[in-house]
Order: C-alpha cells, then sequence, then structure tokens
C-alpha cells in the first residue's frame, strides 16, 4: 500500500471510529421506542436540518448526480436537481411543521402510524400496507448505499468489492442499532459537514488544474449537447439529442419524491420546537442549492480534466455498449481525489476526509432507511398487529433484530459491482414519492380524505411506479418520463375519487384536523 492510499486510510478509519463512537454514546439513552426511533421529539434545529438534508442526499450527490453530469451533460442532471431544490423548500415550507404538530397530537412515531392514527385505522391495515411499501423501496435504497462503499474501497485500495461492502454494511449496521434515530441524525449532521467539505475541495482542484472556470465551460460547450438544458449528449454516438419539455418536467418530478420520503419526514416529526422549523428550512435550502449546483459542475470538470489529459477516461466504447458507463462515471468523484492525494502527505489526507465524505452520504441516508425500515416492520406489522401486548424491553430487542435482518437482505441486493447507484435511487424515490406523497399532502390538508381513500392513493401510486417503469414506458416516445409523475399523479386521482365514493370521515377525526390547522407554533 503506497503512503498515499496509507493517509487516506487513516482519515477513512478515524471517521468510521466517530461514527461508532456516536452510537455508543447514544445507545445508553435509548429507554423506549419512541427514544429509538424519534430521539424523543429533541432534535434541535440544525441538526434536524442538516441531518434531513444528509440523509436526502445519499450517495447520489457524490457519484449518482456527478456521474451523470460526466456521462451526458448538464441536462438530465440540472433538471434533477432543480426539482430537489423546489421540492426540499416546499417540504420544509408547508408539510414540515404540520406534520410535527398532527404526529404530536395523535401519538404517532413512525410515518405508517402516521397514517392508521390520522385516519382512525383501527384495523391498522393503513400501517401494514406503508411498512410493506417502505420495505419494498427501502432496501434496495439501503441497497444502493452499500454498492456506493464497495466501489469506493475497490477503486482505492483494490480491496475486493463484496468484502469492502460487507465491511462497510456492518459498521453502519452497529452504530444504527446501538443508537438509533439520535446517533443516526448527529452522524448525519457531522456527516452533511465532511460532504461540504469535499464537495467544495473537489470541485476548486478541479477546476484550477482544468485550466480554470473559463477552461471547463469552453471544453462543455465543445462537446455536442453537453452544456445545454434542451439538449442531452449521447455518449454512443458522440452526437447530440434533443432533451424535450416533457422530458424536463418529469425529471423536475423528482420534487414531488419529498412529500413521501420517510427518513426526511421522521426528522420534520422529532424537531423539539416547531418555531425552529422556520430556521432549519433556511439553512436546508441554502445547503441544498449549493451542494446540488456543485455535484453537477463536478461532473462537467472531470469531463474536462479528461479531455485535458489530466485524468485517465472513466469508460471506453466498450462500457458505452455494454451499458456499464454510467456506473462507470459515477467514480469521478473517487478519481479527482486519488489525483489531489499525489501532492503529498497533507493532501492524502485531506483526499481521505473528501472520500470519507462519499461515506458521510451513503451512511447518513442508509442509517435513516434502516430506522425507518425496521420501524415498519416492528412497530407497524410486529406490535400493533401481532403482538400488541408486548413490553417495550421486548420491543427494543425486535426493533434491532429487524433492522439487522433488513440490512442483510440489501447487502445481498447490492453483491452486483455493475450496479447503478442513480438508477437504483431514482427507481426507490419514485416509489416512496408516488406511495406516500399524495396521501400525506391530502392526510395533511383535505379533511374529506378518507381511509380508503388514502389505502387505494398508497396502492395505486405504489402500484404504477412499476407498470409504468417495466411497461408503458417501454413504449417510448413521449411515455418515456420518469415513472414518479405519471404514478403520483394517478395515486392523487385515486386519493380524490375513492375519497369522494365513501362514507366522510368521523366527527373525531374532522375536529382533530381543524384543531391542527388552527396551530400557528
Amino acid at each position: 500500500m503506497t503512503k498515499e492510499n496509507i493517509c487516506i486510510m487513516i482519515s477513512i478509519v478515524a471517521y468510521l471510529l466517530v461514527v461508532l463512537g456516536i452510537g455508543v454514546w447514544f445507545s445508553r439513552r435509548n429507554k423506549t421506542a419512541d427514544d429509538f426511533y424519534l430521539g424523543g421529539r429533541k432534535l434541535g434545529p440544525f441538526v434536524t436540518a442538516m441531518s434531513a438534508e444528509a440523509s436526502d442526499m445519499s450517495s447520489y450527490l457524490l457519484m449518482g448526480v456527478p456521474g451523470l453530469a460526466f456521462l451526458t451533460g448538464i441536462a438530465d442532471a440540472s433538471w434533477t436537481a432543480i426539482g430537489l431544490v423546489v421540492g426540499t423548500y416546499l417540504n420544509w415550507l408547508i408539510v414540515a411543521k404540520k406534520l410535527r404538530h398532527y404526529s404530536s397530537r395523535i401519538g404517532a412515531t413512525t410515518i405508517p402510524a402516521f397514517f392508521s392514527e390520522r385516519f382512525k385505522d383501527k384495523s391498522r391495515i393503513l400501517s401494514v400496507i406503508a411498512a410493506i411499501v417502505i420495505i419494498i423501496f427501502f432496501v434496495p435504497y439501503t441497497a444502493s448505499g452499500f454498492v456506493a462503499c464497495g466501489k469506493l474501497f475497490n477503486s482505492l485500495f483494490g480491496v475486493d468489492y463484496k468484502i469492502a461492502m460487507i465491511i462497510c454494511a456492518f459498521v453502519i449496521i452497529m452504530y444504527t442499532m446501538l443508537g438509533g434515530f439520535m446517533a443516526a441524525s448527529t452522524s448525519d449532521f457531522l456527516q452533511s459537514i465532511i460532504m461540504t467539505i469535499g464537495l467544495v475541495v473537489v470541485v476548486g482542484y478541479g477546476v484550477v488544474h482544468a485550466g480554470g472556470f473559463g477552461a471547463v465551460v469552453e471544453n462543455a460547450k465543445a462537446i455536442p449537447g453537453y452544456f445545454s438544458l434542451t439538449n442531452t449528449y449521447d455518449p454512443a454516438t458522440n452526437s447530440s439529442a434533443v432533451y424535450g419539455a416533457f422530458r424536463s418536467c418529469s425529471m423536475l418530478a423528482w420534487g414531488l419524491g419529498y412529500f413521501g420520503m420517510p427518513h426526511i419526514l421522521l426528522r420534520f416529526m422529532a424537531i423539539e420546537d416547531a418555531k425552529k422549523l422556520k430556521l432549519s428550512r433556511r439553512v436546508a435550502s441554502v445547503w441544498v442549492v449549493i451542494s446540488l449546483a456543485v455535484a453537477v459542475f463536478i461532473g462537467i470538470t472531470g469531463m474536462a480534466l479528461v479531455k485535458s489529459g489530466f485524468m485517465n477516461p472513466l469508460y471506453d466504447n466498450a462500457a458505452v455498449a455494454a451499458g456499464t458507463a454510467g456506473a462507470q462515471s459515477e467514480n469521478v468523484l473517487i478519481e479527482i481525489s486519488k489525483l489531489i492525494a499525489h501532492n503529498g502527505a497533507l493532501a492524502a489526507i485531506v483526499a481521505g476526509v473528501i472520500l470519507a465524505g462519499i461515506l458521510a452520504a451513503t451512511m447518513s441516508t442508509a442509517d435513516s432507511q434502516l430506522l425507518a425500515a425496521s420501524s415498519s416492520v416492528s412497530q407497524n406489522i410486529i406490535k400493533e398487529k401481532l403482538f400488541p401486548k408486548m413490553t417495550e424491553e421486548t420491543t427494543m430487542i425486535v426493533a434491532r433484530f429487524t433492522l439487522v435482518a433488513i440490512a442483510v437482505v440489501a447487502v445481498f441486493l447490492a453483491r452486483d459491482p455493475n450496479s447503478s447507484v442513480f438508477n437504483i435511487v431514482s427507481f426507490a424515490w419514485a416509489g416512496f414519492g408516488a406511495a406516500f406523497g399524495p396521501v400525506m399532502l391530502a392526510a395533511l390538508f383535505w379533511k374529506r380524505t378518507t381511509k380508503q381513500g388514502a389505502l387505494a392513493g398508497m396502492i395505486a401510486g405504489g402500484a404504477m411506479v412499476f407498470i409504468w417503469k417495466y411497461g408503458i414506458a417501454k413504449l417510448g416516445g413521449v411515455l418515456a418520463i420518469y415513472e414518479l409523475l405519471p404514478a403520483f399523479i394517478f395515486g392523487l386521482i385515486a386519493i380524490i375519487v375513492v375519497s369522494l365514493l365513501t362514507k366522510a370521515p368521523d366527527k373525531e377525526t374532522v375536529e382533530i384536523f381543524d384543531e391542527v390547522t388552527a396551530m400557528k407554533d
């Protein structure tokens, strides 16, 4: 192992020890399931904001988005980023405070439980279906994080992909299982700082060695369709392809996903004081704008470095033909970091911190996903439906066991090193956005929504993601759009139609809705 790799390894190991320490520290404070899953609703505004965005901006921020921009230019990546920025702001603006008030008023500690309590679902069918949706989409989502970890260590140190992926998964499982929500949120806050450092240093280094900002832009303009929001670059033909308005709108639909993301919505439910959500919203929105803009620019900077001969190509024609160029392009930040490491021991340590940022991005999302998935199984299926008299101590044991079991399944799904992080995340994102997004908005803002309507919307939205992606989109043309948009609309229509066709909510449900709506702070 070279001196540079040793310095990088020191930085990464130090980071992993810190997050494990956080897990051990908070393990002593978890006395109840509420502590484990919501931290006793004691999150401060900065931790709420940054942990929410760090858990949101998974490995696709440092690998998926730069890789997409590197491969095809700014159109796909930019329209996705714009949608995410708008979605982030609106989620904080219209959902956060009301969800905090509503979940506290009805005593819900998980998203499935919120749906059941909101609609007075004594059968708990909403909880069970919601829990199943979370498992279906969170397991592959978590697997995408494990894929990113395996790619990182395989690319850096030549470590066997599967071994590296399993070790990283073990660390994530341990600190999440020990410390629960507060450990995940605190480590996410730390991870958001490391991710920010990584983005800034990489783009700064890349721009300087590509010949300056102007040189990066000129290189992008010289590639057909690369530096355009209305065209995109096709690496297979080395030519420009039209990026139509319909396709742009479908990528903007990424923003709709926020309304249904359980690991983000849980942060809203857990903040200590709803009055501080305005500060959290501002912090989160600014961070998202800056981080996504820099991530896109890293992609086109990487292409400039390749064209200038400073960095080796990330893929060849064979990879384009085989369909693996996208997965290989996602290593752009890793390759730039390796170049930084060649400038001495201090630079190698900095590169290690940057690469720890990829781990941070991955771990900050994976821990939250594991918590959300395990809470769905242990709380909403095992305790609520199967063993309602289970003690708090037993519930905690079941919660931790469930977390490990779900992680093991995710490890199995992550065994393929050619998996594309961006593609996996985009599908899971669509699943949650379509299944939960319309239901969450209806639950918070339309008092006429019924239990049957919510159930119909949840099933219709989630099912349409599969139907559209693997069926309708294959027909091509204008139908080949991101599955979240049509699935979200279909789910919303199902909620409205079924709610109007079924009996209106009872008086108590409406009174609670009005009470929460009247709350100001």
